[in-house]
C-alpha cells in the first residue's frame, strides 16, 4: 500500500508538471521510499538502474548512501563513470556487444549479461590488458519472450566445460542473471524466478562447490522485486521505482 500511494503521487505530480518527468529525491516521499526499499530487500543488494538519468539524479541517490548503479548501454556508462564519484560500483546490466567491452574494461565492477563464450573471452582479454579481474554473471533466458537474450542450461554446461574456459584468468563467474516475463501473472513470474534459482543451485553444485564468490542471483526489477527476493535474489535491479518515469531526453 505504501508504494502504491507513492506511485500514485508520482503520477499526479507528472500530470501537474508534464515537462518534468524526473522527481528529485529531496522529495520526502522518495527519501522514505529509498529507506523502506533497502529494509525490504533484506540481505539482497540494490542495483539502482540509472539509465537515461542525469548526473544530478544519480548524485541524489548517492547522497542517500547508494553505491551500486547499473547501466544498460556502454555509451551511457562511460561518461557517467568519468563524471561521477569513483567509489561508485558500476554494473553493466544490458546486452553487451564484444566490440564494446574495451570501453568499460578499465573500471566496470560487474557484467550481468554474459550470454556466450565469445563475449566471456573478450571480457577476459580486455581485463588482462588492464591487469584486472572482472566479475561476471551468466545470463539465462527464463521466459518465452523472443526478444530476451540468454543461455539455456545446456549452453551453460558447454561454456563451462569448453577447452577455452579454464584459460580465462581475468574473469570470475559470480552467479546468474535472468529477467522474468512482463506479465501480471505473479505465479508465472514466481515459476520463472524459481527456475533461475534452480539453475544457480545446479551450477553451484556442479562447477563451483568450493568457490565463495559464486553467490549472486541477479533477478527482480521495480514490478517484481518482492517476488524475486522471496525466491532468493541477491541483486535486484530497480530504476523506475526510485527515479520515476524515464526521460530519454536526459541522455548525456
Amino acid at each position: 500500500m505504501f508504494f502504491t500511494n507513492v506511485l500514485e503521487s508520482l503520477e499526479l505530480q507528472q500530470h501537474l508538471q508534464p515537462a518534468f518527468v524526473f522527481l528529485p529525491l529531496e522529495n520526502i516521499q522518495l527519501n522514505i521510499m529509498y529507506k523502506e526499499l533497502i529494509q525490504q530487500l533484506g540481505t539482497a543488494r540494490l542495483v539502482a538502474v540509472s539509465k537515461t538519468q542525469p548526473h544530478e539524479a544519480i548524485m541524489q541517490l548517492y547522497e542517500q548512501g547508494q553505491r551500486i548503479f547499473g547501466e544498460n548501454k556502454v555509451q551511457e556508462l562511460v561518461p557517467k563513470y568519468e563524471a561521477l564519484p569513483k567509489d561508485i560500483e558500476w554494473h553493466l546490466i544490458g546486452h553487451l556487444q564484444s566490440n564494446k567491452v574495451k570501453f568499460i574494461a578499465p573500471f566496470v565492477a560487474m557484467i550481468h549479461s554474459v550470454d556466450s563464450l565469445k563475449l566471456l573471452a573478450e571480457i577476459d582479454k580486455q581485463a588482462a590488458q588492464h591487469q584486472r579481474t572482472i566479475d561476471c554473471l551468466l545470463q539465462f533466458k527464463i521466459n518465452d519472450e523472443e526478444t530476451k537474450f540468454g543461455l539455456d542450461i545446456n549452453e551453460a554446461y558447454a561454456l563451462l566445460e569448453s577447452a577455452t574456459y579454464p584459460n580465462l584468468q581475468h574473469i570470475r563467474i559470480c552467479g546468474v542473471m535472468g529477467m522474468a516475463s512482463f506479465v501480471e501473472d505473479k505465479a508465472q513470474i514466481q515459476r520463472e524466478f524459481k527456475a533461475l534459482k534452480q539453475i544457480f543451485d545446479t551450477l553451484k553444485a556442479r562447477y563451483f562447490p568450493n568457490e565463495a564468490s559464486f553467490k549472486e542471483i541477479s533477478m527482480g526489477m521495480s514490478d517484481d522485486y518482492s517476488i524475486a527476493v522471496a525466491e532468493g535474489s541477491t541483486l535486484v535491479r530497480i530504476g523506475t521505482l526510485l527515479f520515476g518515469a524515464r526521460n530519454y531526453g536526459n541522455l548525456q
